[in-house]
């Protein structure tokens, strides 16, 4: 049994600080309006500074593999990290908002 929460990107409530760790080129091209983004390499050094403890963290990447482990983490840090199973393919999936920082049309990679 693990010691944080996973859900499907659909069930992620409207407002919920989402944690997006995918490298830049991904997160440009497609992410959740409102996302936190801290790509997985700089989260030892950007988390504290970008998250609040007192906060639900949902975390996610493409597919879910990189956000289980940084879920991990967090939990391990006190944090209330919850696992985006399905990613942002699932975001995708369940209709919710996109958009890209490039002005292309959003699209998940």
């Amino acid at each position: 049994m693990s010691d944080y929460e996973t859900v499907r990107a659909a069930e992620v409530p409207e407002g919920a600080v989402l944690l997006d760790i995918r490298e830049d080129y991904e997160y440009e091209a497609g992410h959740a309006p409102g996302a936190v983004h801290i790509p997985m390499d700089q989260i030892p050094e950007r988390f504290a500074e970008e998250l609040d403890p007192d906060d639900d963290v949902y975390v996610t990447c493409r597919t879910g593999g990189r956000a289980v482990r940084i879920t991990q983490w967090l939990t391990g840090q006190g944090y209330t990290a919850i696992f985006v199973a399905d990613g942002m393919g699932g975001w995708l999936e369940a209709g919710r908002a996109l958009e890209s920082s490039t002005g292309d049309e959003p699209e998940i990679r």
